[in-house]
């Protein structure tokens, strides 16, 4: 299969990206980083996703996996407009199999940045909107929104022991996801799933029970 995934320089992309190669398929990174992965399968295009204009041509594309993501000033534009943008010139078409957009609990929670919530919550929204419009292609659309999750993003609160304690009483589990285990959910969602679509897919730990969101001052 040929898999098409933003933003797969770190974190739950490269994870993904990874995964996909390890099951043999062709997968093709869009990235305003450097390429991180070096694999015959693997092709990388340095391009910011809000760059419409340099957004490369790839044609065939069998799943599209919207995973480049910000906690900055631009998460409505990267996070939401950007994910638009993408699913729209590779995955709205005959012959894609299946799409996935990489939400966030806070989508359903509201439990961060204002910015954040809202871009997360568009995707939502939008993952549904896409669900029936490919539906007519035999295609799926769904989000998996992680709670959680071990990634560079996310290193102010992890090294912080004192912050790192009260995310801990707030996560039933008592740990957060790796970022194979969300790769691993990507590919159930993509690849093994055929039937379930248009659906919001919340892997926190349970943390999204309690609504409380921590972070550095």
């Amino acid at each position: 299969m040929k898999v098409l995934i933003t933003g797969t320089s770190q974190g739950i992309g490269k994870a993904i990206a990874e995964l996909f190669i390890e099951k043999g398929d062709s997968v093709i990174g869009i990235d305003r980083q450097e390429k991180t992965i070096e694999s015959s399968l693997y092709t990388h295009y340095v391009c910011d996703v809000r760059d419409t204009e340099r957004l490369p041509d790839v044609n065939g594309v069998d799943i599209l996996i919207n995973n480049a993501g910000t906690q900055n000033d631009a998460d409505i534009d990267i996070n939401l407009k950007a994910l638009i943008t993408v699913t729209e010139k590779y995955g709205v078409r005959e012959g894609i199999k299946s799409i996935l957009n990489i939400g966030s609990a806070s989508g359903h929670t509201g439990a961060e940045f204002p910015e954040y919530c809202a871009s997360k919550g568009g995707v939502l929204a939008y993952t549904k909107n896409v669900a029936m419009r490919v539906a007519k292609f035999g295609a799926t659309c769904n989000s998996l929104d992680p709670g959680g999750v071990l990634t560079p993003l996310n290193e102010p609160v992890i090294s912080d022991p004192g912050l790192w304690a009260q995310i801990m009483k707030e996560t039933p589990l008592k740990r957060w996801a790796s970022t194979r285990e969300i790769a691993e959910w990507a590919y159930f969602l993509t690849v093994t799933n055929s039937f379930c679509t248009g659906q919001c897919i919340l892997v926190d730990g349970g943390e999204s029970i309690n609504y409380n969101f921590i972070w550095k001052d």
